[in-house]
């Protein structure tokens, strides 16, 4: 199974990016948004209001000595479709993380500040112009075992939909997705992984021909999450 696809058949078809599962993983038949009102995810205001207030965990912000710092912009506008986030699929060229959906981002060059990294990669990567846009806040960090990274997610909103567009060699393709659509029973899937030294619950979303998952799907579950949590 392992770099193999593997979902229930009413699961969308998703992309073919190499999901490189452990040979002991189970799919866990729960889909939270159906629980829930997801109504919050339709408008821009009420999802900048949910981060805006969230506080993120000082303990998990603090980077492991020899982790590299990063920060990836989570781009979010309203459209007629409700909240839309900005993705990218990552260059088969690179090194690390080939051909994943990732949102816009990279290493902190010396002196920035994550807000500074997350707008300076979305206009190098997707041409989008750091004063076009506001800033609402930041999500909890998170480490990469593959590229060695702590990532800082910033989110930003977009008075309207922006102009992007691939800029560099490093994305193959940009596109954005409505928040709404990933909490579809056919979209939204968890799966349990164990190794022998750790286990641990990981996010998928399929669409119709790309598959999200790992730290960027971790990172949109927690933007949908506080947003329909959200008092």
């Amino acid at each position: 199974m392992v770099g193999r696809q593997r979902q229930s058949n009413a699961m969308r078809a998703g992309g073919s990016q190499v999901i490189p599962r452990p040979n002991n993983f189970r799919t866990i038949d729960h889909n939270p948004f159906l629980s829930l009102d997801t109504s919050a995810l339709r408008s821009l205001e009420v999802v900048s209001a949910a981060v805006g207030a969230f506080r993120p965990d000082q303990i998990l912000r603090q980077p492991l000595e020899s982790a590299r710092p990063s920060a990836v912009l989570v781009g979010l506008f309203e459209s007629t479709n409700g909240v839309e986030a900005i993705l990218t699929r990552r260059s088969q060229e690179l090194t690390n993380h080939r051909g994943e959906i990732s949102f816009p981002g990279g290493r902190l060059e010396t002196g920035e500040t994550p807000v500074d990294a997350a707008l300076r990669e979305a206009h190098e990567e997707i041409g989008i112009a750091p004063s076009d846009a506001t800033v609402v806040g930041e999500l909890n960090s998170m480490s990469t075992v593959v590229s060695n990274s702590h990532i800082v997610p910033i989110v930003a909103s977009y008075a309207s939909m922006p102009t992007f567009g691939a800029a560099n060699s490093e994305v193959d393709r940009v596109f954005s997705v409505p928040l709404l659509e990933l909490t579809r029973r056919d979209t939204y899937s968890q799966e349990h992984w164990v190794f022998s030294d750790r286990e641990f619950q990981i996010n998928f979303f399929y669409l119709d021909g790309e598959t999200i998952w790992g730290a960027t799907a971790r990172i949109l579950f927690q933007v949908m999450m506080l947003a329909v949590k959200h008092k």
